[in-house]
């Protein structure tokens, strides 16, 4: 195997003094806020005071947590088929029983539920074509 030919050996630094400390421009600009930092804070207190909306908004964002939605608990007649129960949701979304958002959430738990089903009743439907199949085969 032929010898490395790079300029700089392993292990060594090529700069071993590194980049001197708070000379970088973001080093400075954090240095510059932090000696301005209660009259930053005050004038911001002060924009929103006067109704600077986007002061508001940052010092909210700040200080208090963003509000989660909260799952409610609803209750709904329990329908035989999925078509029935679908009915029963989108009656309850539309008298307001149940807020719009939930019911579309409810409905796609539906058509998802409904895809199971047919994916099962399709593997069962394969399965009896399948043991058909190979009763007439044996038979032959």
């Amino acid at each position: 195997m032929a010898a490395s030919t790079s300029q700089f050996k392993k292990g060594i630094s090529g700069n071993p003094a590194g980049r001197p400390a708070g000379k970088t421009p973001g080093a400075k600009l954090r240095k510059a806020i932090e000696s301005k930092a209660t009259d930053i804070l005050q004038s911001v207190i002060n924009a929103a005071i006067d109704g600077d909306m986007g002061a508001c908004k940052m010092l909210l964002d700040r200080i208090t947590p963003t509000l989660k939605p909260q799952a409610l608990a609803i209750t709904l007649p329990v329908k035989d088929t999925l078509p029935e129960q679908g009915s029963e949701i989108i009656k309850a979304t539309v008298t307001g029983l149940i807020p719009p958002d939930v019911g579309s959430q409810l409905i796609i738990a539906l058509s998802n539920q409904g895809k199971l089903v047919e994916l099962q009743e399709l593997s069962e439907r394969l399965a009896r074509l399948e043991k058909k199949l190979n009763i007439t085969n044996a038979l032959n």
